[in-house]
């Protein structure tokens, strides 16, 4: 439940956005993503969370990160760290949940309304602050994948569940056959 008239900040949780609209075959259109929020209230804020691979010539995500911080978003990078696991797979960890909730917490007092995009149940503890501090929270995420995206505890903290399978007409364009086999070496580490 949204209300025209209530201030509202989205933060997301790029790599696990990124992974649940994967998983329900739909890649996210960021500017509808923004029309559609402000549609739904007063937008103050839009930030965009991710880790970026400083040692790569070019980077995959590198020209959604440019065309977001011209339109509307506030970026929050860091370098990503580059190891390669016991099964000789390479992986990149860069997780931005400290990032994410400072941020959150710092703009609670001038915010009515807070979405987060991310299923990280290491969020429930945030939303919950969030709460007592008068907030109304809504988490956007889903549990129509296989296995669901979103953790049980972070669904039942939140005012409001998002079901992103239900937003793919407002938000959603068909994925770009080049990113079928985008970062299919590469796999990112929650921890």
């Amino acid at each position: 439940m949204f209300y025209r008239d209530e201030r509202l900040a989205l933060f997301i949780d790029g790599s696990n956005l990124y992974a649940a609209a994967k998983a329900l075959g739909f890649d996210i259109d960021y500017k509808l993503l923004r029309s559609e929020f402000m549609r739904r209230g007063k937008l103050l804020r839009a930030f965009y969370y991710t880790a970026l691979l400083e040692n790569d010539d070019y980077s995959p995500i590198r020209p959604l990160v440019d065309w977001l911080n011209y339109n509307g978003f506030s970026m929050v990078t860091k370098p990503a760290k580059e190891f390669t696991d016991s099964m000789g797979r390479r992986k990149v960890k860069g997780n931005m949940d400290i990032e994410l909730t400072v941020d959150a917490m710092e703009l609670a007092p001038r915010v009515d309304h807070i979405v987060i995009f991310s299923g990280d149940g290491d969020y429930r503890p945030l939303v919950e602050s969030l709460q007592r501090q008068g907030v109304r929270v809504s988490v956007v995420s889903t549990i129509r994948s296989s296995p669901p995206m979103i953790a049980d505890e972070l669904r039942r903290q939140a005012d409001n569940f998002i079901e992103l399978d239900e937003l793919k007409d407002v938000i959603g364009r068909p994925p770009r056959p080049e990113q079928a086999s985008r970062g299919s070496d590469v796999e990112m580490a929650d921890e």
